[in-house]
């Protein structure tokens, strides 16, 4: 999900490396599985850009989805890599993208859907396809899409490609019957595996007239014909759990004699845009007017599909005191400065910058002030040319961390809570370090002009760095603690038995692709140690590398293959990381 730094290329979201991607799917996947729920994993594949993402129509002719090109070796070593962890962690079901990939349109493409998909990886579950991403009946359905989204018929969508017009196919030869009851059994098999057909809770009766009622912020004409409906409360004590996450997945990046946290101290300024209550209500859908979002108030979370109307946000301003100083006379002891950048689904980012003036706002603030933490929400990738400034003595992303932001941060500010987040992307010192620009143009005016090839194979973000030679601000992987750590001299690799570098497919297939693929080759392990005096969280991180002389051209440098997140007290407590390298 989201948009990664590819080749060049630097996109909004978390989209980290693979395996990392692979690792966090795994563990949602695992935990929403367990509660009875499907889940769903998404997008296949290559689904890099907002802009012409869909086909749209102009002076009455179609002008086609960009299509990423992508090789064989990058398609499946990267960009399918996070779909092979999401099934072999048991995912139901599968969302094809709105782009093409190679020329054919994801949720057409036989080779996705069926060739690697469901074949190679052998997903047994269903593949859906994102909202009016299919553009014909027996092309998706032969390819291996199961169900159409959201597959109603309107003024708005236009007609449905499944439903009547799959049973026709079906009937007139051009799709085969032995199709129609794959679809059937692939639908209804994580149905009953995870017993919804016994005690599950119905659909919230409030959700139809919710989403016809308010759209993109406003009341909508339908209003009038739909009367509220009270919708069934689930939150118990989710704004505890938000507050926790928010606070643990905050990212710091700098602290200088340990500004952080907050103590003995008694006036703190607060500035920035991002600091206060939105202007206009808890969540921003106007991206056509406003596509950098509202310019007063905190960004908790970002736009599109996933965004929700928040009831009970808590921004860092109301989190922090009712007490804010009204001058800049005394200075105060720390000044504290909230920025922010937006992104939605439907359109690309226009640049890495923050948003707002924000590096004026940090350099006039730090000109006068010599104790400046910035604090930063935004979606991923962002430039931070202050950051060396030795008046800004801290720096915390914080992306978007929900409605409880508020506290979240001053849990972090005073040392409630480690921040123990680490960096799933490479912040540059300058954007030409990542490459071409964001939004890729098309390449002819026909109407299959948008190309996308993505020729950087395998090197993105880290390796895209370490391919090129290139210092970043703050690496991949990187987030400091409130304690220190070390780590003992001695890497112990124990390896699990012979190493092939063909699969031995004698073995076999089960969910998530070829048995020997995912045999333990070898386990190492590590000894860290919190040498400091809090309790704290490291963060050891396994990187691999093969020698660049006999492995194959675009090889990367070094790459992911694990992490560990260990909880240490501040007793010199040694605690073992054990990776298992596949």
């Amino acid at each position: 999900m989201g948009r990664h730094a590819r080749g060049g290329r630097t996109y909004e979201g978390f989209g980290p490396d693979p395996y990392l991607a692979g690792i966090a799917m795994n563990a949602s996947v695992m935990g929403i599985q367990s509660t009875g729920v499907q889940a769903c994993s998404k997008h296949l594949a290559a689904n890099e850009q907002e802009t012409q993402r869909t086909s749209t129509t102009s002076g009455g002719r179609v002008i086609e989805a960009i299509s990423s090109n992508v090789d064989d070796r990058t398609l499946h070593e990267l960009y399918l890599w996070p779909f092979a962890n999401a099934v072999k962690a048991g995912t139901s079901t599968v969302m094809c993208s709105y782009n093409r990939v190679n020329g054919n349109y994801s949720c057409a493409n036989s080779d996705l859907l069926t060739t690697f998909l469901k074949d190679e990886l052998a997903f047994s579950g269903y593949v859906l396809s994102d909202w009016y991403a299919t553009h014909g009946t027996e092309d998706s359905a032969n390819a291996g899409l199961d169900i159409e989204m959201p597959g109603n018929v309107s003024a708005l969508a236009g007609p449905a490609y499944f439903g009547d017009a799959l049973l026709e196919a079906v009937n007139g030869g051009l799709v085969p019957e032995e199709r129609l009851d794959d679809m059937a059994t692939r639908v209804l098999a994580p149905y009953f595996r995870l017993g919804q057909d016994q005690d599950f809770p119905t659909v919230d009766p409030s959700s139809g007239p919710v989403f016809l009622v308010y759209q993109y912020g406003h009341q909508s004409p339908l209003a009038a014909s739909y009367p509220e409906v009270s919708p069934r409360v689930v939150r118990g004590d989710h704004a505890d759990i938000i507050r926790e996450v928010g606070a643990a997945g905050t990212v710091l990046l700098k602290n200088s004699n340990g500004t952080l946290p907050l103590k003995n101290l008694m006036d703190i300024g607060v500035f920035g845009n991002d600091a206060g209550y939105p202007s206009i209500g808890s969540v921003f859908l106007d991206i056509d007017n406003h596509p950098e979002g509202f310019e007063y108030g905190t960004f908790a979370i970002g736009g599109g599909s996933g965004t929700v109307r928040q009831p009970d946000l808590i921004s860092p301003l109301e989190a922090l005191a009712e007490g804010s100083f009204k001058t800049l006379y005394p200075i105060p002891d720390a000044c504290l400065v909230f920025l922010k950048a937006y992104a939605t689904e439907g359109t690309d980012r226009a640049s890495i910058d923050l948003q707002f003036n924000a590096s004026r706002v940090v350099e006039s603030t730090a000109a006068v002030c010599t104790n400046t933490v910035v604090i930063v929400h935004g979606p991923g990738v962002v430039l931070m040319p202050w950051a060396d400034n030795e008046n800004v003595t801290a720096i915390l992303a914080a992306h978007y961390p929900g409605e409880q932001t508020g506290n979240s941060i001053v849990d972090v500010l005073w040392g409630a809570v480690e921040p123990s987040g680490r960096l799933p992307y490479t912040i540059p010192k300058t954007l030409s370090d990542y490459g071409p620009d964001v939004v890729e143009s098309p390449e002819s005016e026909a109407s299959d002009g948008w190309q996308s090839d993505f020729s950087e194979g395998q090197a993105i973000d880290y390796r895209h760095f370490d391919s090129m030679d290139i210092s970043p601000q703050y690496e991949f992987g990187f987030g400091l603690s409130y304690t220190t750590f070390s780590m003992g001299a001695t890497l112990q690799v124990r390896v699990a038995g012979n190493i092939s570098s063909v699969a031995d497919r004698s073995l076999g297939i089960e969910s998530g692709g070829l048995i020997d693929l995912w045999s333990v080759l070898a386990n190492a392990k590590v000894e860290v140690t919190n040498a400091g005096k809090v309790m704290g969280h490291a963060v050891p991180q396994l990187y691999i590398s093969f020698p660049q002389d006999t492995t194959p051209k675009g090889t990367p440098i070094k790459v992911l293959r694990g992490f560990s997140k260990v909880a240490l007290a501040a007793v010199l407590e040694i605690s073992g990381a054990v990776f298992k390298l596949r």
